[in-house]
């Protein structure tokens, strides 16, 4: 006998069997998959503890009184690293979207503008974060600029909105690109001027289309703010390093990369649900 609800819907005993028979599908799934992960698992700390350099290893990157020592310091820079990432975040979303405009302006008028972010796409896409990070860091300084913070911090911050800027204007590009011309044409023929057509039209359009690439590029921000460190700036991974010279082991390192895995799984998750929310083929993840 099937059941009936407060709507008064009653499913059909096919139904039931069906949702029943999906249930069971369902649950056996999960059990060979929490089966083969535990084997995997097993098998892989087998090899590993039982390698022969496993004790000079253990004692070189899993010292446990070590890792309790350095994880205050660690935690103190990793605030510093969320900080720089909020922060580096705004700027790089507002410059990004600029750039993706300029970039997609038509009409000879817009050349320079065109030109300008083509060449700044192609300069700080190419050119590796570090070495960017070097040169902002150490050489921009040097011009003693009026107005301008002296701290490395910033410049270290600079560098970062610099390079990520590139790459999420191509994103916003591909975002404005991929709105149906159909959609401009009839925006315009309702008497919209261009930039209300872009900023009610388009970009709202183009921006929902990119969620997850953005949120994609936000985690490799998140990494990547680890890198201000080589600026002398005390963040988590030179906090690690500092400690790592005082205890002698390298555990703090290890104990600096479980923090920023654990500070990237959340977003990594967020990036996965808004992309099969959306209907993106191949965002797994954790079901």
């Amino acid at each position: 006998m099937s059941a009936t609800d407060v709507s008064g819907y009653a499913p059909s005993a096919r139904q039931v069997d069906r949702l029943a028979y999906r249930r069971r599908r369902a649950t056996r799934s999960a059990l060979i998959g929490l089966v083969s992960t535990l084997v995997v698992v097993g098998v892989v700390l087998t090899v590993l503890v039982n390698s022969p350099g496993w004790p000079r290893v253990k004692a070189s990157f899993f010292d446990w009184d070590v890792a309790k020592a350095s994880l205050p310091d660690i935690l103190v820079g990793l605030w510093l690293n969320v900080r720089i990432m909020v922060v580096c975040a705004v700027f790089i979303l507002i410059f990004g979207m600029a750039l993706a405009i300029m970039r997609t302006l038509r009409g000879p008028v817009f050349f320079p503008l065109r030109a300008f972010a083509t060449a700044y796409v192609d300069l700080f896409r190419g050119m590796p974060l570090l070495l960017v990070l070097l040169l902002v860091g150490f050489g921009v300084p040097g011009l003693r600029l009026q107005g301008l913070p002296s701290s490395v911090l910033f410049y270290g911050c600079v560098a970062l909105v610099l390079t990520y800027s590139s790459y999420v204007a191509e994103v916003f590009r591909a975002g404005i690109e991929s709105v149906h011309p159909s959609q401009l044409a009839a925006a315009r023929g309702l008497g919209l001027s261009y930039p209300q057509t872009m900023r009610y039209v388009v970009v709202p359009q183009a921006v929902r289309r990119v969620v997850p690439p953005l949120l994609n590029d936000l985690v490799s921000l998140q990494k990547d703010s680890g890198l201000i460190s080589i600026l002398g700036v005390i963040d988590a991974i030179r906090a690690a390093q500092i400690a790592q010279a005082e205890y002698a082991s390298f555990t703090p390192y290890v104990v600096a990369g479980i923090c920023f895995v654990l500070l990237t799984i959340p977003l990594t998750r967020l990036t996965d649900r808004v992309a099969r929310r959306q209907g993106w083929q191949g965002a797994g993840g954790v079901p």
